[in-house]
């Protein structure tokens, strides 16, 4: 037979690939995702057979878990495995023993970085796999995912283990970091630590994210920490040590699934910090508060628990409140006396979160019981305010006016009002008597706090005091419209990190 170009069927059965030197076949098989497909190989020719023991990436996914200790056993060391990954399928199971064996196997592989996941149920009955870690001595990456790390054994260290990363973990980490000494790197993830205690505790470590279940207590001692990134919720409250010296980038967020730290009405949600090494980038306070009319009159605890958290110094407060037509003054004049926010702070963002059916605060109310409207505050560092959903009611005038008086240094202030403010000419005339009468700061009204098209109207003051006038955003120097939607929080919220929130404020 002969095709049309005139070769012939005969030299078209040559297999000239195999014909190629080990070292070129190593390059081809190195190119294939796993094992399981690189094994597959064998049916071209003999040649290929065994040729992936010589491989230094090695990756086990999809490969029946009883045949992946022996097939360890045939790679040729050395060189070392510089990857090693063992993915255990979901329709296997194993005991306690022969993890612990393959672990061993592997271990005497010295690959440069090891992977080893197994699914949640994977133990025999369903339970977890409880390991006792051998020793990696030339390992420098480690990636656990659902095991029980039981103890790590009496003289084991990892010498060279610069990143480490615990995923559906559980078990001693205290152990384990003090066998780590030039652990760098640490990822904690969905981790359930004994005694809901979180404790990490590493001379050498300078990055630490973790991303955990509730939480009692946590306790960094990391001197060399340069960028820390946590999320963790609470359920009652939450104790806090954090010896980080040297931090220069923080992402610290915390969740509270109770109402259990209340100030009358109010009972917090959520509280985080975030702290980036770069120019014009404010360190950041960020509070979520709601009111929730049930509420017990308790002793208020929000101004201890808030006080924890402050790791780091910050001059941009964020507060979103969920109002329900509450007045939210005596909140914020509460939490604006807190000594570490009144020294330090630069600029407050008031977000009010309201709610689709419009509410009303009913009479005698005790979110009115206190006299924050008679207080005086000193907020002497504070530069700029900014307060997003402003509706125009009497308490609200109040809390500007106070903003205006007790802020010495204040420039500029921002109110974007809602729609319903916004059509009224009323209620905006008299925001721009409010600041004619007792700011000399640079003002600007939005019409509207949700998101316009360029040419809509603001109102701007100059700081020198000129009569106020309209003017198109357009010809607003950085003038740009800034509004969290309430659907966003969550996304917000559990995002890894600061720089990932990108929106700035006019």
């Amino acid at each position: 037979m002969e095709f049309r170009s005139g070769c012939r069927l005969g030299f078209l059965d040559s297999d000239h690939i195999s014909t190629l030197t080990d070292d070129l076949l190593l390059l081809i098989l190195a190119r294939l995702p796993c094992i399981k497909v690189v094994a597959h190989t064998s049916i071209l020719s003999r040649r290929w057979c065994g040729l992936w023991a010589h491989l230094r990436q090695i990756i086990f996914r999809e490969v029946v878990f009883d045949s992946i200790e022996p097939a360890l056993r045939q790679i040729s060391c050395p060189p070392a495995v510089s990857l090693l990954e063992i993915h255990a399928p979901e329709q296997d199971m194993a005991s306690t023993a022969q993890v612990n064996s393959l672990l061993s196997v592997a271990a005497e592989l010295e690959p440069k970085e090891f992977v080893a996941s197994f699914p949640s149920s994977f133990g025999l009955l369903g339970r977890s796999i409880i390991i006792d870690l051998p020793c990696f001595h030339r390992t420098t990456c480690i990636m656990l995912d659902h095991v029980y790390i039981r103890s790590v054994p009496v003289g084991v260290e990892f010498p060279m283990l610069e990143a480490l990363s615990l995923l559906h973990c559980n078990g001693n980490l205290d152990a384990l970091l003090s066998c780590c000494p030039r652990l760098c790197t640490l990822l904690l993830s969905g981790i359930l630590f004994e005694t809901c205690d979180l404790r990490v505790n590493s001379p050498s470590l300078q990055e630490l994210v973790v991303n955990s279940f509730s939480t009692e207590h946590v306790n960094i001692v990391a001197p060399m920490l340069k960028k820390l990134e946590i999320l963790f919720t609470v359920m009652l409250e939450v104790n806090i040590s954090v010896l980080a010296p040297i931090v220069e980038n923080v992402w610290w967020y915390c969740c509270y699934t109770e109402e259990s730290i209340v100030f009358g009405l109010w009972y917090l949600e959520l509280l985080g910090l975030q702290v980036e090494d770069r120019q014009g980038q404010l360190p950041l306070l960020h509070i979520r508060a709601s009111v929730d009319s049930s509420l017990f009159p308790y002793e208020p605890n929000f101004a201890q628990e808030i006080e924890k958290h402050m790791v780091v110094d910050f001059s941009l407060l964020e507060l979103d409140l969920k109002t329900d037509g509450h007045v939210f003054g005596a909140l914020v004049f509460y939490l604006l006396q807190i000594n570490q926010i009144s020294s330090s702070l630069q600029k407050l963002k008031i977000l009010l979160l309201r709610s689709v059916v419009k509410e009303e605060c009913p009479t005698d109310c005790p979110c009115e019981s206190t006299n924050w409207r008679s207080q005086a505050i000193s907020l002497t560092a504070l530069e700029e305010v900014q307060i997003n959903g402003f509706e125009g009611v009497d308490h609200e005038f109040d809390l500007l006016k106070q903003l205006l008086v007790f802020a010495p240094k204040l420039k500029k202030i921002i109110v974007k009002l809602t729609q319903e403010v916004s059509s009224s000419n009323t209620r905006r005339t008299k925001i721009y008597n409010v600041f004619e009468t007792y700011g000399s700061a640079e003002c600007f009204v939005y019409l509207s706090s949700v998101l316009r098209p360029r040419g809509a109207s603001s109102y701007r003051k100059s700081a020198c005091g000129t009569l106020g006038q309209f003017t198109p955003l357009s010809d607003v120097s950085a003038q740009r419209p800034y509004e969290r939607k309430d659907s966003e929080y969550l996304e917000y919220m559990t995002r890894k990190s600061a720089s990932r929130r990108t929106t700035q404020p006019p």
